[in-house]
């Protein structure tokens, strides 16, 4: 049976952010089971740098002079991305719900917009800024629990403003991803990445090996491990890098947007989770935000 172009594109990007939205399922169960959070990153970058060395180290070492020009441009590509992204995203759930994490880690498309019009990397148009606006009601919606008065006292959970750190760093990475196309084949730049990431990790690892949290092997480590290196990382990487050459990145990127949906039907169903009214009207904000930050391009 032949498939469209099309079609085989939008059932990577499914299973890609099918993938990704598990992510946070996992970054919840290794809290249950007591897996450091910066241990965890460290393996699930690691193990990936041991799978794709094989393929693209000789390819990484042939381009080291595009490397070493835009070397700076990596370090803090890799240092917000591989490092302290997800590192915050696992520390975070265990202050905080899957729903809300997912929501919030939603509204990137329109915080990228926001960053963008300040520094002036993209010109923004006035659906943009008002989408930014109303995304951003959905997260405080989403953090006080609808108790606005949380914001007047500060008592907001720690988890929710650590995932506040996560979406910035994410968005900065974006930003630079677009504004830099550093020539390197995808998966030269993804190794390139994941080399200079887990020098910042280690570090960050050995601090919680000195204060005693420790990787305890056993089967739902194994599980919760295997499933960040060979899905949330290798396998939705490769998923999302031949879904962009089909299609384009503009399309691809709608799709980043079943990320809530898939984590919410994750987490009710298999976590438990309770959906309360203020996930849902957080949600409403939060995806009517990104509509009218994209209306330009549906024009």
């Amino acid at each position: 049976m032949n498939f469209s172009k099309d079609t085989k594109a939008y059932v990577m990007l499914i299973l890609c952010t099918a993938f990704w939205s598990g992510n946070f399922i996992v970054g919840k169960v290794a809290t249950l089971f007591e897996i450091p959070p910066l241990t965890l990153n460290f393996y699930r970058w690691f193990i990936a740098w041991i799978i794709l060395a094989p393929f693209t180290l000789k390819e990484v070492v042939a381009n080291w002079s595009i490397i070493k020009e835009n070397f700076l441009s990596l370090v803090i590509m890799a240092f917000t991305s591989i490092s302290v992204f997800n590192s915050v995203v696992y520390y975070a759930l265990n202050y905080t719900q899957v729903l809300n994490g997912v929501l919030m880690i939603s509204t990137i498309p329109v915080l990228i917009i926001f960053i963008s019009s300040i520094f002036k990397t993209e010109r923004t148009n006035v659906f943009q800024v008002l989408g930014v606006v109303v995304s951003l009601c959905g997260v405080v919606i989403i953090i006080t629990k609808m108790e606005f008065q949380r914001l007047i006292h500060l008592q907001l959970n720690k988890g929710d403003l650590w995932m506040l750190v996560a979406m910035f760093s994410w968005a900065t990475y974006s930003i630079m991803m677009k504004e830099k196309k550093i020539n390197l084949k995808p998966f030269v730049l993804l190794q390139t990445l994941i080399t200079i990431g887990v020098i910042f990790l280690a570090p960050m690892y050995l601090f919680e090996i000195i204060n005693g949290q420790y990787l305890n092997l056993n089967i739902p480590v194994v599980l919760t491990v295997g499933y960040v290196v060979l899905f949330a990382g290798i396998g939705a990487y490769i998923f999302w890098n031949g879904a962009v050459l089909l299609i384009g990145p503009n399309r691809a990127g709608i799709f980043l947007h079943l990320m809530p949906v898939f984590s919410a039907l994750m987490a009710i169903f298999l976590l438990g989770e309770k959906f309360s009214h203020y996930h849902f009207y957080g949600a409403l904000f939060i995806v009517f935000g990104i509509f009218l930050s994209s209306k330009k391009a549906l024009n």
